[in-house]
């Protein structure tokens, strides 16, 4: 992929990121996906 096309890639996803309805979705996904990695011991064993 070109410079110029993920700058353009970049500047679109931090235009949609400034948007208040997605700045919602955004908190809530990292939330989730904190409290996913906080979990106490149940899931997979490390290898």
């Amino acid at each position: 992929m070109s410079k110029f096309a993920k700058a353009g890639v970049a500047k679109k996803v931090m235009d949609e990121a400034r948007k208040p309805q997605n700045q919602q979705k955004i908190k809530s996904a990292i939330s989730n996906f904190t409290n996913k990695n906080k979990g106490g011991g149940t899931g997979a064993k490390p290898r």
